[in-house]
């Protein structure tokens, strides 16, 4: 009975979504009222609990909105200073393909972004510069987020594994008796280290593949003819730039350590699938573009479109035009990889330890998120084009309007997702809902255990929407499986990671805020069944490999 009152919430979030096709800014506010009440009818939490998570929820909802609303701006504000022209016609002059654009902008530089910043900004950024280039807003939102998976684990200069799998285990006695025993690894460093080096290693295995996913799913689903196979007459370059990210990728990560692989192979990938489209290296003989915009059906169509309000606009550079892009980049990098700025950011916290008294807290820190350097960027672009204040007001009017459909959904979709997290407390005795659906899984599992681990993984990134945060739940829980089960457990923990990064294509958070910057809320159950094909197929291989692996 637990184990199926504990699903209930995700059940019904999936089945409306996926298969009744409601918007999300209604199935959210029935998942958040079901969630609290089965938590307080069922698991007896306390209301005060239930109200101190809901006040984490929309404290997180607050941040998430204000990286949309960062990347709306930005988009708007380029388009309407002409920018926007310029980047489409660049790109053109690149390839004309729209698979290899698709390749390009998603995969190679959506992993440098992921690298850079996490936090759903390749979505927030390639999405939209995929609109620009005239894709239908939801062949762009599928792309940025088919790729939310292979650098995910490193994003954020490696949050999912310094700070989402460190936290789970580290302190733990079963994880410091393990690394006491003789034998590798002889400290916790090392044993983070080989959790990172596996994880690296399992991505660049399954992950090469995702750029063929990309072209694949644009030509099927978005395409006149709706073929798979138009998709795979570019698997010699879809191919090529998989492992123009993924080997630079495991290098780093198996030698280095977890806070470079994303963005480095990133910057290589870029480089190495530019240069090769410029040589004209593994191009496909006939370029493939999508129907005409009269032919395209009304689901894929967002409120924002590539050429709208785009005839007045100044002529702007090219380079002029990527230097938004470029300094959005530097700054997330600074930010992130400069120790003293890291370390000033970082103090500039604001702390909410404890939460109507409870033991949840909360807090945010403004200048650490995307969002900020987006806005400071929109703020430059004014007088870098010498926009006047008309242009100026009809670009934040734009972003304040699409911005009000997804605060509808991420109002509720988060703090649906704090409660399930935080029913740990409570009268009944139970373990967290989380907590009871992955004991019951392991229970039935067994010894086919790494088949399904990877599992656990992403149905924890697909509730709390968070790679980092699906590791800090559920890292420990997998270490004490695989010795109880005999299995490895640092090839456990990183089939876990494996899949708290797959978990990411179809979370409803990532999903939600996606669509908000194409202007195509109401349509998250047709992003997630698209997503949903890269999502089993990662998922599947990672439970093959674990499969093979451990039995070896």
């Amino acid at each position: 009975m637990s184990e199926f009152i504990a699903i209930c919430p995700l059940l019904v979030v999936f089945l409306l979504l996926v298969f009744f096709r409601w918007p999300a800014k209604k199935t959210m506010p029935v998942a958040l009222v079901l969630t609290a009440m089965l938590a307080y009818g069922y698991w007896q939490v306390p209301p005060v609990r239930i109200t101190a998570a809901s006040i984490q929820g929309l404290v997180i909802a607050g941040e998430l909105l204000y990286i949309v609303f960062g990347a709306l701006l930005l988009l708007f504000v380029l388009k309407h200073s002409g920018a926007v022209a310029a980047i489409r016609d660049g790109f053109r002059r690149i390839s004309p393909d729209r698979r290899i654009q698709a390749i390009i902008v998603a995969w190679a530089f959506g992993a440098f972004m992921e690298g850079a910043a996490g936090f759903g900004t390749p979505a927030a950024v390639a999405g939209p510069l995929l609109v620009i280039l005239g894709f239908p807003p939801m062949a762009a939102v599928v792309a940025a987020l088919t790729i939310q998976s292979t650098p995910v684990s490193f994003g954020a200069v490696g949050t999912p594994i310094l700070i989402g799998v460190n936290t789970g285990l580290s302190g733990q006695a079963i994880v410091e008796q393990f690394v006491a025993r003789p034998g590798d690894p002889a400290t916790y460093d090392a044993l983070l280290q080989m959790i990172t080096a596996r994880v690296a290693v399992l991505h660049g295995v399954i992950g090469t593949f995702i750029p063929l996913f990309v072209a694949c799913l644009t030509t099927r689903f978005f395409g006149a003819n709706r073929s798979w196979r138009e998709g795979l007459a570019v698997w010699p370059f879809a191919v090529f730039a998989g492992l123009a990210f993924t080997i630079p990728y495991m290098l780093v990560g198996v030698f280095l350590g977890p806070e470079f692989p994303s963005l480095l192979g990133g910057l290589v990938a870029l480089a190495i699938t530019v240069t090769a489209t410029r040589l004209g290296w593994f191009q496909p003989r006939e370029p493939w573009d999508f129907p005409p915009e009269s032919d395209w059906l009304a689901e894929w169509r967002g409120t924002i479109r590539s050429g709208s309000d785009e005839q007045d606009a100044p002529r702007v550079s090219l380079l002029a035009a990527w230097i938004p892009y470029l300094v959005v980049g530097v700054l997330l990098v600074v930010t992130r990889v400069v120790p003293s700025v890291a370390q000033w950011i970082s103090e500039q916290a604001i702390e909410w330890p404890s939460i109507l008294g409870t033991d949840i807290k909360s807090g945010t820190n403004v200048l650490k998120l995307p969002g900020t350097v987006f806005i400071l960027v929109s703020l430059l672009c004014v007088p870098l084009y010498r926009m006047d204040r008309r242009r100026v007001w009809a670009a934040l009017g734009e972003s304040g309007r699409a911005l009000f459909g997804a605060a509808l959904a991420i109002v509720f979709a988060v703090p649906m997702v704090r409660i399930f997290i935080n029913s740990g407390v409570n009268d009944a005795g139970l373990a967290s809902m989380p907590t009871v659906l992955a004991e019951a899984t392991a229970q039935a599992a067994g010894r086919a255990w790494p088949a399904l681990s990877a599992v656990i993984g992403a149905m924890g990134a697909f509730v709390a929407g968070s790679n980092t945060i699906s590791n800090m739940t559920f890292s420990l829980f997998q270490f004490d499986v695989a010795l109880r089960t005999h299995l490895s457990p640092t090839f456990i923990v990183a089939l876990q990671a494996v899949g708290g990064a797959a978990g990411n294509m179809i979370c409803v958070h990532n999903v939600v805020a996606a669509a908000a910057t194409v202007g195509l809320l109401g349509q998250e159950g047709a992003l997630i069944r698209r997503t949903l094909i890269p999502t089993v197929y990662y998922l599947v291989a990672a439970g093959a490999i674990g499969m093979a692996v451990s039995s070896w």
